[in-house]
């Protein structure tokens, strides 16, 4: 037989509390207050995708690690740098990783190296040019010239390519019924009349056919 008065207090969300009862009486757990040796341990996602040096296995961007968190000394501009300790999931090869507040970013320091990301090279390209053109516009007037001059030219081709696609878009948003009518209607007695320029060449061609008999 089903016990149903255990099942009622198995779902009972409000507890009895007798009147004598004294929660100083009760025994506490101890918690553990002292800090784990080496840092605190966080829950993060990897913030990229990384290949064990050990196994050759792929941590992908976004797994979640508990993971050692280490106060630096170091730090850039005041911003404090922090490093991290995970262990690889297939091997348990330990890979440390610290912040990189400047790039506003993560470095790999040991036990794993970082995949290839096209957007990393992108953003170092865009940025050795952007120096490079610094470099050469300083003390020459017209070549600073000369680079506002493009950079104008480029922004006008850019808004005038971006009117036209709000054009269409507008165009296409409200279109006239009236004018797609009549070009339909167009259409339709276009077709008909070449419908009866086809029928009347073809009985020429048969009454030519029959004369000829």
């Amino acid at each position: 037989t089903w016990d149903y008065k255990i099942m009622s207090e198995r779902k009972v969300l409000n507890k009895y509390y007798p009147p004598d009862f004294d929660p100083t009486k009760l025994i506490r757990p101890k918690i553990k207050t002292d800090k784990p040796s080496g840092g605190y341990v966080v829950r993060m996602m990897l913030p990229m995708t990384v290949k064990c040096d050990m196994c050759g296995d792929y941590l992908y961007i976004g797994t979640k690690f508990n993971m050692r968190k280490e106060n630096l000394t170091e730090d850039y501009l005041g911003t404090q740098i922090y490093r991290f300790y995970f262990k690889c999931t297939r091997c348990s090869h330990e890979i440390t990783m610290k912040t990189d507040p400047k790039n506003s970013d993560y470095i790999c320091e040991r036990g794993a190296t970082r995949n290839y990301e096209p957007g990393k090279d992108m953003e170092s390209a865009v940025a050795i040019f952007k120096r490079k053109r610094l470099q050469e516009e300083e003390g020459d007037a017209m070549k600073s010239l000369e680079n506002r001059t493009f950079d104008s030219k480029k922004e006008m081709d850019v808004l005038d390519a971006l009117n036209e696609v709000k054009l269409q878009n507008r165009r296409h948003a409200n279109p006239d019924m009236d004018k797609m009518l009549s070009m339909v209607s167009k259409d339709k007695d276009l077709g008909i009349k070449n419908d009866d320029e086809e029928k009347l060449k073809n009985f020429k061609k048969r009454k030519l056919y029959a004369v000829e008999e």
